[in-house]
C-alpha cells in the first residue's frame, strides 16, 4: 500500500504541475525527444490563466495547491541549485512560507499534550496567532516571572504535519530512485541522498526541542560577539511540539526605511551581519542556515537578533579549512593551491589532472581581480566554483551547498543595507584572523594535538579491534568451508517481499493509466 500511495501522490503532483503551467515553463533544451514530445502534449491540460503568469508565480500557485509539505520541500530545493538548477532554485526561493492559521483551540491542545500541563498554569495570557508557516505558527503570550509579567513568543507545530510530510516524502523517494535508475548522469548529484537530507532536516525542524537546543548553542557561541544575539529559550515551556522564547521588539531587517528612521547605522549593520555569519561558520562550524531578512531583527540598541533556528548547518574542521584555503587562494591568485585543496579533501576524484583543474579555477578567479572590491560577490564566486566542479565529477557536498546558498542570502541582505558594501573589506577581520590561526604556524600545534588525541583513542581501542578481527577471521573460514547460506525463513521473507513489491507496482501503474484515461475523457 505504501508503494501504491507513493505512485498516486506522484501522479497528483504531476497533474497539479501540469495544470498550473509549471511543466510547460521548464526549459526544453537537452531533453530526449520522447520527453520533449510528452512535455508539448501535456500543455493542452494547463489552465488558460497560467499561460499569462511568470514561472515563479505558476510555481507558487502549484505549491499552494499541493499543501504545506511541498512548501517545505520547495524551500529545501531552493538551497540546492546543484540539483534543480540556478534559475529554478531562484524561483523556489521566492516561495512565501505563509499559510492559513490553524485554530487557537488546536494550538492550546497541542501545548497541553506536549507539556502535560493546562494552559492556565503555563501562561498568564495566550493570544491569537500572528504568523503561520508550513511547519508551525506563532502566538504571543505572557508568563509570570520574579520581575513581573513578561511577554514571550510561543511557536507550535501544525497538527498533522508530520503524518502529511511522511506520506509526501514517499513520492520524493520514488522520484529520486527513478532518477538514479533512468538518468545515470544525475547519479553524481545523489538524488536519494538529497531526499534523505530533506527528510532528516524536516524531521529536525518539526521537533522544537532541537530548535531550542540550536538557539541555546548559538547563544553560548556568540555570548561575547559584538552586535549579534538570539532569543533566550524558556525551557520550562518547551517540548516536542512547542517552544517558548523571548519576545523580540525590533525592526525587521527587510524594512530598510524603518531601520533608517530608527537611527540605525545601515553600513555598520551590513558589516556586523556578514562578520557574525563568518564567525559562526569558520570559528564555530555551526551557522543559522535560513538568514533571510524576515528572520533578522534589529532591536532598539542596534543589536541584530536572529530568530527561527529550525534550519542550521554544520561544518567540520576539514570543511572550514577547505573554505578558508579557497578564499585565501583566490585572494592571492594561487590557483594551483586551490586545486590541490580540492584533491586533498577528496572532493575531486584523483584520476583528474590537478593542473587542468587549476586552469578551470583560474577562469573564475582572473575576471574577479579586474573588478572593484565592492562589486565582487563571495557567494557568486562559490556558485561559479561549484559549477566548474561539475566538469570534474565533484560529488555533491550538501554541507558546502547549504553554506554557499546561505552566504548568498546574507551577502544580499548586506548589500540591501549598503549598496556599496565591500564584502572583502568587511570579511577580512574575521577571515584573516581565522587564516592566521588555522593556516599558519598555530595550525601545526593544533594538528599535533589532534593527532595525539587520535593516537591515544586508537591505542585504547586496540584490544577491541583485535577481538573483532579474530571473530571476523573465524567467520570467513566458516564461510569458505560451508558457503554463504540463507535459512528457510529468510529466503521465504525475501520472496514474499519481492512478490508484494511487484503486485503493488502493477496495481499502481494500472490505476494511474485508468485515471489518466478518465481525466482525458472528462476533458474531451
Amino acid at each position: 500500500m505504501s508503494t501504491f500511495g507513493a505512485y498516486f501522490r506522484l501522479w497528483r503532483v504531476g497533474w497539479v504541475l501540469v495544470r498550473e503551467g509549471v511543466v510547460s515553463a521548464l526549459p526544453s533544451e537537452g531533453l530526449p525527444p520522447p520527453v520533449a514530445l510528452a512535455k508539448s502534449f501535456v500543455t493542452i491540460f494547463e489552465r488558460s490563466k497560467a499561460r499569462h503568469q511568470k514561472r515563479s508565480d505558476r510555481l507558487a500557485q502549484a505549491v499552494e495547491r499541493l499543501g504545506p509539505s511541498y512548501v517545505k520541500i520547495g524551500q529545501f530545493l531552493a538551497t540546492r541549485p546543484d540539483v534543480v538548477g540556478v534559475e529554478f532554485a531562484n524561483d523556489l526561493s521566492q516561495l512565501q512560507d505563509r499559510m492559513a492559521f490553524f485554530p487557537s483551540a488546536a494550538a492550546k491542545a497541542s501545548i497541553e499534550g506536549s507539556l502535560g500541563r493546562p494552559i492556565g498554569e503555563l501562561y498568564a495570557s495566550f493570544g491569537d496567532p500572528i504568523a503561520a508557516a508550513s511547519i508551525a505558527q506563532v502566538h504571543p503570550a505572557e508568563v509570570e516571572t520574579a520581575e513581573g509579567r513578561k511577554k514571550v513568543a510561543v511557536k507550535i507545530v501544525r497538527p498533522g504535519v508530520r503524518q502529511r510530510f511522511a506520506h509526501d516524502i514517499e513520492a520524493m523517494y520514488l522520484v529520486a530512485h527513478m532518477q538514479e535508475r533512468f538518468l545515470p548522469s544525475s547519479r553524481r548529484l545523489r538524488p536519494v541522498e538529497v531526499t534523505k537530507t530533506l527528510e532528516q532536516t524536516t524531521k529536525v525542524e518539526m521537533d522544537l526541542r532541537l530548535e531550542a537546543a540550536a538557539l541555546s548553542e548559538i547563544a553560548e557561541n556568540t555570548e561575547k560577539d559584538p552586535g549579534f544575539r538570539v532569543p533566550k529559550v524558556d525551557w520550562e515551556r518547551t517540548g516536542r511540539d512547542v517552544i517558548t522564547m523571548e519576545w523580540i521588539d525590533g525592526t525587521r531587517m527587510s524594512d530598510v526605511d524603518g531601520l533608517r528612521a530608527a537611527g540605525h547605522d545601515l553600513n555598520l549593520l551590513a558589516d556586523t551581519l556578514i562578520q557574525s555569519f563568518l564567525r559562526h561558520t569558520l570559528r564555530d562550524g555551526f551557522f543559522h542556515a535560513d538568514m533571510h531578512p524576515g528572520n533578522l531583527f534589529v532591536d532598539a540598541g542596534g543589536m541584530i537578533v536572529a530568530v527561527d533556528m529550525g534550519i542550521v548547518g554544520r561544518l567540520g574542521k576539514k570543511e572550514r579549512r577547505f573554505l578558508a584555503e579557497i578564499l585565501y587562494g583566490f585572494i592571492t591568485r594561487d590557483y594551483i593551491r586551490v586545486a590541490e585543496v580540492h584533491f586533498e579533501a577528496g572532493y575531486v576524484p584523483g584520476h583528474h589532472n590537478v593542473e587542468s583543474f587549476a586552469q578551470a579555477i583560474r577562469a573564475i578567479g582572473e575576471p574577479i581581480h579586474g573588478q572593484p572590491a565592492e562589486t565582487i560577490s563571495m557567494g557568486k564566486l562559490l556558485t561559479l566554483l561549484f559549477e566548474v566542479t561539475e566538469l570534474f565529477d565533484m560529488a555533491t557536498r550538501p554541507e558546502l551547498v547549504m553554506l554557499q546558498k546561505t552566504m548568498v542570502v546574507v551577502e544580499g541582505v548586506s548589500r540591501m543595507l549598503n549598496p556599496r558594501f565591500n564584502m572583502w573589506k568587511a570579511s577580512e577581520p574575521v577571515v584573516g584572523d581565522w587564516i592566521r590561526t588555522n593556516l599558519g604556524p598555530k595550525r601545526i600545534a593544533t594538528d599535533l594535538k589532534d593527532g595525539l588525541k587520535a593516537a591515544v583513542k586508537l591505542a585504547e581501542a586496540v584490544p577491541e579491534i583485535a577481538a573483532k578481527t579474530e571473530k571476523f577471521h573465524h567467520q570467513l573460514l566458516r564461510m569458505s568451508e560451508h558457503g554463504l547460506r540463507f535459512d528457510a525463513e529468510t529466503a521465504d521473507a525475501i520472496g514474499k517481499a519481492e512478490a508484494r513489491h511487484n503486485r503493488s507496482a502493477k496495481v499502481a501503474l494500472w490505476v494511474i493509466a485508468l485515471t489518466l484515461l478518465y481525466i482525458a475523457w472528462m476533458l474531451s
